[in-house]
C-alpha cells in the first residue's frame, strides 16, 4: 500500500539575517533547511506541550499495529 503523504506546504518571508542564520544552524546540523525548520517548529510545540506525540513515536506505533490488520 502506498502511503499517504499527509505534509502541508506554505511559503515562508524571512528577512536576510534570519535566513543566514538559519542556514548555518542547518548546516552545522546536516540538515536542509526545509528539515531544520520543521524541527525547530516540532520542538517548540513539544516544548509548549501543544504536540503530545513524537513523530518516531507515531512511526513506531504504526509499524508494531501494521502486521495486526
Amino acid at each position: 500500500m502506498a502511503k499517504k503523504n499527509e505534509n502541508k506546504s506554505f511559503v515562508l518571508r524571512v528577512d536576510a539575517a534570519t535566513m543566514d542564520a538559519l542556514e548555518r544552524w542547518a548546516e552545522d546540523e546536516f540538515r536542509s533547511i526545509n528539515g531544520q525548520l520543521q524541527w525547530i517548529i516540532a520542538d517548540a510545540l513539544r516544548r509548549s506541550g501543544r504536540l503530545k506525540k513524537v513523530k518516531s513515536e507515531a512511526v513506531h506505533s504504526e509499524e508494531t499495529t501494521e502486521g495486526k490488520e
